[in-house]
């Protein structure tokens, strides 16, 4: 069973994320939080597979609290999926580079958050083209360095490019004409070499450089 805590100031909210959680065959709610603090207290205590953190929230935001769960220097991170109401650029670049395995508005649906859920538990985390690849497009890119600066290969470069625009491995693979395995083979080697922890980075960095038209 996926263990799943929700972290949401609106009771209603929280409510109705549970009820579709707990509608799922392999998932399981395991705790609620209303605000920042309580999230990070109860996701160290109870270690789920997944939190589901709000952004705007009282006493600690999520950004916040995903940086004690899953930023850079974390131990022990907690897999992370951010939902919120607001698709702001500066929202969108911090979740990303603080560990979110996901990013999500809140009328997505309950199909994506399910599948953001999974995504995450398995490590593929979600990108949907309808909504984190969006926002991504909008980051302020810095200058774009030449992709063999970084050392890609001109295949692993194609991989990079693909998991931007929100393709799964089984698509990437259909598309290149490889396996699934070669495709995991590829985004393993440009994960270690552009020090990203995840295909949520991987995208950002993708997009932050104008590889993706």
């Amino acid at each position: 069973m996926i263990r799943v805590l929700v972290a949401d100031d609106q009771a209603m909210v929280r409510t109705g994320f549970g009820m579709i959680i707990d509608a799922q065959p392999d998932m399981t709610l395991v705790g609620e939080a209303a605000d920042g603090v309580e999230a990070v207290e109860l996701a160290r205590r109870l270690r789920p597979d997944v939190a589901l953190l709000d952004i705007r929230m009282p006493r600690m935001d999520g950004l916040a609290a995903l940086r004690l769960l899953a930023g850079p220097g974390v131990a022990d991170p907690i897999r992370v999926v951010v939902v919120t109401t607001f698709d702001l650029d500066e929202y969108v670049h911090q979740a990303l580079r603080n560990g979110a395995c996901g990013f999500l508005l809140k009328d997505s649906g309950p199909a994506l958050l399910v599948e953001a859920l999974r995504a995450a538990v398995t490590g593929d985390a979600l990108i949907s083209p309808s909504i984190t690849v969006r926002l991504l497009q909008h980051l302020n890119p810095p200058a774009a360095p030449r992709p063999g600066e970084v050392g890609l290969s001109p295949r692993e470069l194609e991989v990079v490019r693909l998991v931007a625009r929100g393709a799964t491995n089984a698509e990437i693979a259909a598309r290149l004409f490889i396996t699934v395995g070669t495709v995991k083979t590829h985004l393993g080697s440009a994960q270690t070499k552009l020090n990203t922890r995840n295909r949520v980075e991987i995208a950002a960095w993708a997009w932050e450089r104008r590889l993706v038209g």
